[in-house]
């Protein structure tokens, strides 16, 4: 059976600093998205109604959702990553900074361009998603010793997978080292899985229903699918698996207790980050101490939430409407 490691910032967790600090380590891009009736049919091309050229990437949007919720409740956000010397990196930084994001630990590439996600959206809200990594792709063990300081004080990191899984790796390394809780998104997941060594350094992973399909060879379309396939990443060391279902809810294993929470009532317009929020919701739900079982919620309300408006990271709710959310739909 495995050790049962609370998953609150207490004991291994506890914070070293009494401003608690959520660390995104991971990719930024801009996003050009398109939105169309319909998507096309390879070899086919369609009218679009719009466009627009926005902040994105994995790292920056949960960088940037976790932001806008911690404003005014002295938890501080941070990026670790890189950017290009280019006009897509100058937007970045832009947007980030007005979602309260400290940059510091972010380094700009002076070899490779700012990463680029190119986005299909059509009329019912589902999305295609092109993503040319540039500068991303470069990220490595160096960028994981640049943010050297950050990591070791983190309180929360928040881990994706668009960025090499080596780097990956090391900053998980440093900040569970230092006492962080790490979170990772196993979002795009490998094809060829996740590194060996890689399972012992997660305390949470937050995989959709594709990643968890991808991970296990299960699809989780019951809560039934869910605990199996949970048991399975359990077994490989991770410390708890939140498997993210959509419609049909989040269930939540740590290795002693699970649940199931059920899904938020709402009207979806853009799914396009809200796996990106829902992390960014359990990284705050932590950084505040709340058991994990509470977390999920939150971050159940913040996923929902974000698929209510368009965009990537300007579709990540504030604290104020996640807890009128909550408290018009009470739990079950």
């Amino acid at each position: 059976m495995l050790k049962y490691v609370p998953l609150t910032l207490t004991g291994r967790h506890a914070m070293p600093n009494p401003k608690p600090l959520i660390l995104s380590f991971g990719s930024i891009n801009i996003d050009v998205t398109a939105r169309a009736a319909r998507l096309p049919r390879p070899g086919e091309t369609v009218h679009g109604e719009s466009y627009a050229v926005m902040l994105g990437g994995k790292g920056s949007n949960q960088a940037a959702a976790a932001g806008r919720l911690a404003e005014g409740s002295g938890i501080q956000v941070a990026l670790a990553g890189r950017i290009g010397q280019d006009s897509f990196g100058a937007q970045a930084r832009r947007e980030l900074e007005r979602f309260g994001v400290d940059l510091s630990p972010l380094r700009e590439d002076a070899a490779n361009p700012t990463g680029v996600a190119l986005i299909g959206i059509d009329g019912s809200g589902e999305n295609c998603i092109t993503v040319v990594g540039g500068a991303n792709m470069a990220v490595d063990e160096t960028d994981v010793e640049a943010a050297a300081q950050w990591l070791e004080r983190t309180s929360v990191l928040l881990l994706q997978l668009e960025v090499p899984q080596k780097a990956v790796l090391a900053a998980a390394r440093k900040a569970r080292a230092a006492g962080a809780i790490v979170v990772l998104d196993p979002a795009p997941a490998p094809e060829q899985g996740l590194l060996d060594e890689l399972w012992q350094e997660i305390d949470i992973l937050t995989p959709n229903e594709s990643e968890t399909f991808q991970l296990t060879g299960i699809r989780p379309e019951s809560a039934d699918d869910a605990a199996k396939a949970a048991n399975l990443l359990l077994a490989k060391g991770v410390k708890a698996v939140l498997v993210k279902m959509g419609s049909r809810g989040v269930f939540w294993h740590d290795g002693t207790q699970s649940g199931l929470c059920a899904p938020f009532s709402v009207q979806p317009v853009d799914t396009v980050a809200a796996g990106d929020c829902f992390n960014a919701g359990l990284a705050f739900a932590l950084a505040q101490g709340q058991p994990l079982s509470k977390a999920v919620r939150i971050a159940s309300a913040c996923g929902a939430l974000a698929t209510t408006r368009h965009g990537a990271a300007d579709a990540a709710p504030d604290w104020k409407t996640v807890e009128t959310l909550m408290a018009a739909q009470p739990e079950r």
